[in-house]
């Protein structure tokens, strides 16, 4: 008689936990996927990036650009040694599907070249803001900490310059000396009065030896990627500079790379070639572009 007196309890229990059930699924309950500050409109995933993985950043860098580059690379007379500079040497990381990074270091009679290569894939832990979105926003800090000058118009030899692969009518090429006199029909000259390839852009903007001419200024770029730009500074000033860095940085969806292209020159005051330097860093950017796209 006593468990009799219990059913009509848990019955209206159970009737009450229903109709609550029921009440709330009319009353316009959200999903548990739905956007909470909106009741009923559920929030829509955001695409993720176009990669996952980064390509081994050693092996990106061929044995030809390299010894572009590097000019030094092929005097190595140890096959040993040789090798082990073409191989490069890989930067510490901790998530090789994050960030890679590879550098190489060739000691010539001329100069020293350094190369520096940084892969960077960007992943977005908002799930409102895309990985793509995410990456244009850390490409915009690092262009802005780029501090690029404002653009300076030079005539239709700015244009010229803009294309990796255009001719060079300031480049010293292999020889290390430009023929082209400058605007005045005057040869150039470099600190103390030598020619060299550096000398012959500098005076040709009216710039110091170790200023970087007008042509090929720091400046955003167009034909890379997504975005992109190129930043050129000289590691030291007067007539005594001797280094030059050149920095080509481009985006392509979530991946950011980075390349970081220095030489010292052996000879004192002689700053390496800005436009050639440059030609050489936009050839390997556009070849690290195409392969990510393949």
């Amino acid at each position: 008689m006593q468990r009799k007196a219990y059913v009509p309890g848990v019955a209206a229990l159970l009737a009450a936990l229903l109709a609550g059930c029921t009440g709330g699924s009319e009353g316009g309950a959200t999903a548990d996927d739905s956007n909470p500050g909106q009741p009923g409109v559920a929030t829509e995933a955001v695409e993720p990036g176009k990669y996952r993985t980064l390509p081994e950043p050693c092996g990106a860098v061929g044995d030809k650009m390299l010894d572009a580059l590097l000019p030094g690379i092929e005097e190595i007379a140890d096959e040993e040694q040789r090798e082990k500079a073409y191989a490069g040497e890989p930067t510490l990381a901790y998530d090789t599907d994050r960030k890679v990074g590879c550098r190489w270091k060739v000691e010539s009679t001329e100069a020293t070249d350094h190369l520096f290569v940084d892969f960077e894939r960007v992943v977005s832990y908002d799930s409102a803001v895309s990985d793509d979105s995410e990456a244009e926003r850390l490409f915009a800090q690092q262009v802005e900490a780029a501090d690029l000058p404002e653009p300076v118009a030079s005539g239709s030899g700015s244009a010229a310059s803009d294309s990796p692969s255009g001719s060079s009518s300031l480049s010293a090429g292999e020889s290390g000396e430009s023929t082209d006199a400058g605007p005045s029909g005057e040869p150039p000259t470099g600190a103390g009065g030598t020619p060299s390839s550096s000398a012959s852009a500098s005076s040709s903007t009216g710039a110091s030896p170790d200023e970087t001419p007008t042509e090929v200024q720091p400046r955003l770029l167009d034909d890379l990627g997504d975005e992109a730009f190129v930043d050129d500074e000289p590691g030291n000033s007067g007539p005594t500079a001797t280094r030059r860095t050149v920095t080509v940085a481009f985006r392509t969806s979530n991946v950011m790379v980075t390349i970081e292209y220095a030489e010292q020159s052996a000879t004192l005051g002689v700053v390496p070639d800005s436009e050639e330097m440059q030609d050489k860093a936009r050839k390997l950017a556009s070849q690290l572009a195409d392969s990510l796209s393949g």
